[in-house]
């Protein structure tokens, strides 16, 4: 119990701190969108503007799901849900918990493999892949790393901006939201033996 406990308050604490910081993102989202305005009424239009727009705002969503998680502000079917009493609440949340966790490793696991095909490894998979580049980077350094990097994705827009940076954004937040659905889950076993939390 000392372990699941410690746990809770590690990770609650580390995503309070980035869900709190990057709700500031919002106010880097609209001085972008806000530039694109001034640009397109004044200026020569910016070609970046709308596609940094959307990184950010990617970023802002994905790295803000495990906060909204810890606050209960996320969607649930609150039709049954929102009449159950606490301990009723703890034994659903406990047993849909594990489909939540199925489809966090599903998309992990496909950010892991977008992120190694953005990095250029266009066959295999992404723990290989990674595997590989590490190991390269620690024997032979950056250049032995960028030969089994290969091609680096870019975007097909007019910009072309390289996409690996918010691939990355993407799988740190979902193995964040991963980690705050077992701080949910330990938090819900303490509620079901009757701890407080």
């Amino acid at each position: 119990m000392r372990l699941m406990r410690g746990y809770i308050r590690w990770i609650d604490g580390m995503n309070w701190l980035i869900g709190r910081i990057t709700m500031f993102g919002l106010f880097v989202l609209m001085g972008i969108l806000l530039w694109s305005s001034v640009s397109k009424t004044f200026l020569l239009p910016s070609l970046w503007t709308l596609e940094l727009a959307q990184f950010v705002m990617v970023a802002y969503y994905i790295l803000g799901g495990p906060y909204s998680i810890q606050l209960g502000s996320n969607v649930r079917m609150d039709l049954i849900y929102a009449e159950l009493n606490d301990r009723k609440k703890a034994w659903l949340d406990a047993f849909t918990v594990f489909f939540l966790l199925f489809y966090l490793g599903v998309m992990i696991y496909g950010g892991l493999a977008s992120l190694a095909y953005s990095l250029g490894n266009f066959m295999g998979g992404p723990l290989p892949f990674f595997g590989r580049l590490i190991g390269a980077f620690f024997t032979g350094g950056p250049a032995a790393a960028g030969e089994v990097m290969g091609y680096i994705e870019t975007s097909r827009s007019s910009w072309g901006p390289v996409m690996w940076p918010i691939k990355l954004i993407t799988c740190i937040g979902l193995f964040l939201m991963l980690l705050q659905v077992l701080s949910e889950f330990f938090k819900d076993l303490l509620r079901l033996r009757g701890e407080e939390i």
